[in-house]
């Protein structure tokens, strides 16, 4: 049995076929109680699939798992009881209004009908939804309907919290009130399992990141400890005046720092008086994944349709 204290996800070779396709091969890893733990990968890498396991749509090919101390195979009603879900795309009901929804899925995981309004007012104030209380799902914000769904995983007070892709779609703005509320979750002792293709947002967000491909488990650790894998890949900043009081930084990596200033010099040759600073500086988690999975981020973002850094500011 898992330690609660210590785990909150426990996986030991887990493992799911499709056919002659191996969708998550042998992932073995420890998410910590408390914890903010990324789950990175490009599309088809097994993320999902993952979270399907743990929250019992879809059974194991092979391997064991345990969440918050309960066997997977064997205790997903009590795994069910204590965790909560978002995923990719809402599952609340566009017609019910936003206390309906909060309502109905209060009672679906079993709050105590006393107990039922009560909690739904406080997650409507707590996400910035109580002047939204009447209003149809239908009609809400794109922002708002994300929070409603995260406000809808929370009802029954769960430990555990998976989120697939939380902040896809969203504005800036809303992208940032979602990633406040995450940290305050956090704060609060709930552990989050989190998915995303901004490498910038998992960077500000997690406390520890596992880095899958085609299935497998490539890295796993804090982003600190990602960046000392690829510490003999240094980088170098040159900021740039573009005039008007406006600045570019641009980035350029080496096999050391002397090889990386003199690439970012030689390509910054034709506007040398504009150079404001050159200075080193750490690998960002963009270039920490490119180096270890191979992948291009650029790529990961555009097959989810999205914005990338532009959402993942703030």
């Amino acid at each position: 049995m898992v330690d609660r204290m210590r785990d909150a996800i426990a996986l030991r070779g887990l493992t799911k076929h499709y056919g002659e396709l191996r969708a998550v091969d042998g992932i073995s890893l420890d998410v910590r109680e408390g914890e903010v733990f990324g789950f990175l990968g490009p599309n088809g890498a097994g993320k999902t699939t993952t979270i399907r396991m743990l929250t019992g749509l879809t059974r194991p090919t092979a391997g064991h798992a345990e969440v918050l101390g309960y066997d997977l195979a064997h205790e997903l009603s009590s795994i069910k009881k204590r965790t909560g879900v978002v995923p990719e795309s809402s599952n609340l009901y566009a017609e019910l209004t936003a206390l309906g929804n909060l309502l109905f899925a209060a009672q679906l995981y079993g709050v105590p009908r006393r107990e039922r309004i009560a909690r739904c007012e406080e997650l409507l104030d707590r996400f910035g939804l109580s002047q939204k209380r009447d209003a149809s799902f239908a009609k809400l914000s794109r922002g708002m309907k994300r929070a409603l769904t995260v406000a809808a995983a929370l009802v029954h007070r769960p430990s555990l919290l998976f989120l697939d892709e939380p902040t896809t779609g969203l504005d800036v703005m809303a992208a940032r009130r979602l990633r406040a509320m995450l940290a305050n979750l956090r704060d609060q002792g709930v552990t989050i399992f989190l998915t995303t293709h901004y490498l910038e947002e998992a960077e500000r967000l997690c406390d520890r990141i596992a880095l899958i491909v085609q299935g497998q488990l490539v890295a796993l650790d804090t982003v600190d400890g990602l960046r000392g894998m690829v510490a003999n890949e240094p980088a170098v900043e040159v900021v740039i005046d573009q005039g008007r009081g406006h600045t570019e930084t641009r980035r350029f990596l080496g096999g050391d720092v002397g090889s990386a200033m003199e690439e970012a010099l030689a390509q910054t040759e034709p506007i040398r008086r504009r150079i404001l600073s050159v200075s080193s500086a750490r690998p960002t988690l963009e270039e920490v994944f490119v180096q270890l999975t191979g992948l291009s981020a650029e790529v990961m973002l555009r097959e989810k349709g999205g914005q990338g850094r532009l959402n993942a500011k703030g």
